[in-house]
């Protein structure tokens, strides 16, 4: 099923919301193009998603839940194939044209008729569990670094390394199934900077600065389960909290692929907290979890859920994180408060349009003046 709750605007998209925001960071078609002839960047990527089926169907037909599951992954692969090859002949069919929202928000749509839920939950499991092990290490790292200007460039990077966990990209999932992955070496192995899109030292000037500290509130949109959300984003949340901002993290509602759900992140939370309600000796009564009203990789921002409405409409500061959410779209959002979008680069194809290299890095920083 998707998610049925109503949904409304993200408060902090700029306005008019028509004419400012457009979801899809890479366009696959222009009004000149024929609407009945898939153009070569629908075909690119609709090969995308063909390629990614098998590690679908594989993680599909090993789902303890689901009765006959092999079959029904075959039926999930057959479907959802016929349905990419439909769109390649007819850009128009299925709901098209074609953009990242529709091909993953099918791929969901077949999943789920044949009875799918959470194909990932055993890995998002298992990878929650070691996370979590490792999460006082991680901390205790970040802590012994006195210098401001230090201390969130590795936290930034700590996001960078932990957004490498993501079983959607076909070849990641590829490694990930053989030898998993080492958070700490990732963290030593990003490419170097500058990356694609690298506003890092503009952030540090003003992280260290005494006005950027007294920042309220910041909304973080999160990714995926595991080493990303535990090792990477919530480390950085916690440095905010030591500064006295609130932190609200925003996750999906239903599962997609690896990404962490709502109802997880809260027990991730509660495993994490002492007795006393704090993340590592620092107070976590600022912490704030969130439904976003989402059940796909990617995010429309025009459709969230009330509830994080609500609690975001003050923020001083919004973060997407993740390809998803952050690079294949919201890349150019134009937001009323500052904002940051960062994420690892792991398909070609994104590399290709950013003009950078495959496992590059995004750091995009905007400041808002006198919002």
């Amino acid at each position: 099923m998707e998610s049925s709750s109503p949904t409304v605007p993200f408060p902090l998209l700029q306005t008019p919301i028509e004419s400012n925001y457009r979801v899809c960071t890479i366009p696959y078609r222009f009004p000149s193009d024929n609407p009945r002839k898939a153009t070569p960047v629908e075909i690119q990527w609709i090969d995308v998603f063909l390629n990614s089926v098998p590690s679908f169907r594989h993680r599909a037909e090993n789902d303890p839940t689901v009765v006959d599951a092999a079959i029904k992954a075959e039926k999930f692969a057959e479907r959802y194939i016929a349905m990419l090859e439909d769109m390649k002949k007819n850009p128009e069919s299925h709901g098209g044209p074609p953009d990242c929202i529709l091909l993953c928000r099918l791929r969901e749509q077949v999943l789920r008729e044949l009875g799918f839920r959470d194909i990932f939950k055993k890995v998002k499991d298992e990878e929650n569990a070691k996370a979590i092990s490792l999460f006082e290490g991680v901390a205790q790292l970040n802590d012994a670094i006195e210098d401001d200007s230090q201390r969130v460039e590795n936290l930034v990077r700590g996001i960078l390394a932990g957004n490498i966990f993501d079983l959607g990209s076909a070849q990641l999932a590829e490694v990930f199934a053989k030898d998993g992955m080492s958070f700490l070496a990732s963290c030593q192995n990003l490419v170097p900077r500058p990356w694609v899109i690298d506003d890092l030292d503009e952030f540090k000037t003003k992280w260290t600065k005494k006005s950027w500290k007294k920042i309220g509130e910041a909304v973080i949109f999160v990714d995926n389960s595991g080493a990303d959300v535990i090792l990477g984003i919530l480390p950085f949340a916690r440095e905010l909290l030591r500064r006295g901002t609130t932190v609200v993290l925003a996750a999906n509602d239903l599962p997609s692929i690896n990404d962490v759900t709502y109802p997880e992140l809260v027990e991730i939370v509660s495993k994490l907290k002492d007795q006393n309600g704090k993340l590592m000796g620092v107070d976590a009564s600022g912490l704030l979890i969130a439904n976003s009203g989402n059940d796909l990789p990617v995010i429309d921002l025009s459709c969230i859920s009330p509830d994080l409405a609500y609690l975001a409409s003050d923020a001083d500061l919004v973060v997407l994180e993740g390809m998803g959410r952050a690079i294949e779209t919201n890349l150019y959002a134009q937001l009323k408060c500052d904002s940051i979008k960062i994420g690892m680069v792991k398909h070609p194809e994104v590399a290709q349009f950013l003009g950078g290299r495959l496992y590059d890095c995004v750091f995009k920083y905007n400041e808002v003046i006198n919002y």
